[in-house]
């Protein structure tokens, strides 16, 4: 059964380690409406939803169950990858290793083993 927004809102919540007052002042929201929208008891405005998504770094369609990858290309990832269009095959390859390496480097410090 597809989880609901609540149940998503707080697994994401859960998963980036905040608690409902943490997540509340990283989206600019009192603490109460936190656990009003993971108590099912009201749902957020769109500009909520978007203030969620951003604190908790995942994508409006995963909150609302449309998604099941809590993060999206995004619009990060969009300009990035448009910005890297415009470069030289010189400087992708430069940057494409320098992903690699960063990637490496996180994973290493999550202590995960790189794919």
């Amino acid at each position: 059964m597809a989880e609901n927004f609540p149940e998503r809102l707080r697994k994401a919540r859960e998963a980036k380690g905040l608690s409902q007052t943490d997540l509340a002042a990283k989206a600019g929201m009192e603490p109460s409406a936190i656990s009003h929208f993971e108590n099912g008891r009201r749902g957020p405005s769109f500009a909520n939803l978007r203030r969620l998504a951003d604190a908790l770094a995942v994508t409006i369609d995963y909150l609302v169950g449309r998604a099941d990858e809590p993060r999206g290309s995004g619009p990060a990832a969009e300009q990035l990858f448009r910005d890297f269009e415009r470069l030289s095959s010189e400087d992708q390859e430069t940057l494409t290793g320098l992903a690699r390496m960063l990637a490496k480097k996180n994973d290493e410090r999550l202590g995960r083993r790189g794919s």
